[in-house]
């Protein structure tokens, strides 16, 4: 098994140990644009909770035949930190034990978990654009409201947006600090 070479272990490590910000700022954001709201409204989607405008996007949804959006319907809320937690730890002991394979995994998890967010998001938003209260005030046949994914889409008169939020884009810029470390190794030792 092969060794990193010092500034990929250093570069390891300071990736492990910026992951702890995403304790601190949120992950993702929505956005949300319309006439009434030109100033925008936005909610803020973190590793345990939302925050922003999340009662007035809800009151909105209301109708359109949407839930409620509140904390009580993401039990991803109560096991993300310790996902966090586990990727912080095995960057850590990546960068101590010193392998090649091991900076492989952890890159590995990385991608791993945000692509499991993303689908997890997708289902998320599928459901609650796709199964409304069939007595909602507002019904036009053959609607739904799904979220973005990630982007831009117009939904009735609002302009939806969906990306990253400050600790999303940590997770980004990880991964491809991450890729571009082990790029370096590859070449290093052809």
């Amino acid at each position: 098994m092969k060794s990193l070479k010092p500034i990929t272990r250093i570069a390891v490590a300071v990736v492990a140990l910026a992951l702890i910000c995403t304790y601190f700022v949120p992950l993702w954001q929505i956005l949300m644009w319309a006439p009434q709201y030109p100033e925008g409204l936005e909610m803020k989607i973190w590793h345990n909770t939302l925050s922003g405008e999340v009662r007035t996007i809800s009151a909105l949804n209301h109708y359109i035949g949407m839930r409620t959006i509140e904390v009580g319907m993401f039990p991803e809320f109560g096991y993300i930190q310790y996902i966090i937690g586990f990727l912080i730890g095995f960057g850590l002991i990546t960068a101590v034990v010193n392998k090649r394979v091991m900076l492989i995994s952890f890159l590995m998890f990385i991608l791993a978990t945000g692509l499991g967010a993303l689908i997890d998001f997708y289902i998320w938003g599928y459901d609650y654009g796709h199964n409304l209260n069939p007595e909602a005030p507002i019904k036009i046949e053959g609607m739904s409201y799904q979220p973005p994914l990630i982007g831009t889409k117009q939904l009735l008169n609002f302009t939806a947006f969906s990306g990253p939020d400050i600790g999303g884009w940590i997770f980004i810029v990880s991964a491809g600090v991450l890729i571009g470390f082990l790029i370096y190794e590859w070449k290093k030792n052809k």
